[in-house]
């Protein structure tokens, strides 16, 4: 089963644009996931269960690395691409 995710991260704190950009490279580190980023969000498409893995860690990752941090997801049956 194919999904779509779009993902909006929001760091609470002053240095906002560094916890974004190594979230996104952190999501790009996975093999089976494709993602694309624009000014508003980061969408990520692929197998279900590739997908919710590569979010399940970089939201973990995340949390660890930069304590309280809001993420907004909407999840879409099917890949969004096609």
């Amino acid at each position: 089963m194919k999904l779509t995710v779009e993902i909006s991260k929001y760091p609470l704190a002053d240095n906002y644009i560094d916890p974004i950009k190594e979230f996104i490279d952190q999501l790009n580190s996975y093999d089976n996931v494709h993602v694309i980023t624009n000014s508003l969000s980061t969408q990520v498409f692929g197998d279900y269960d590739d997908v919710m893995a590569a979010i399940q860690g970089c939201i973990k990752w995340s949390f660890e690395k930069y304590g309280k941090v809001v993420f907004v997801c909407k999840f879409l049956h099917g890949d969004l691409r096609s």
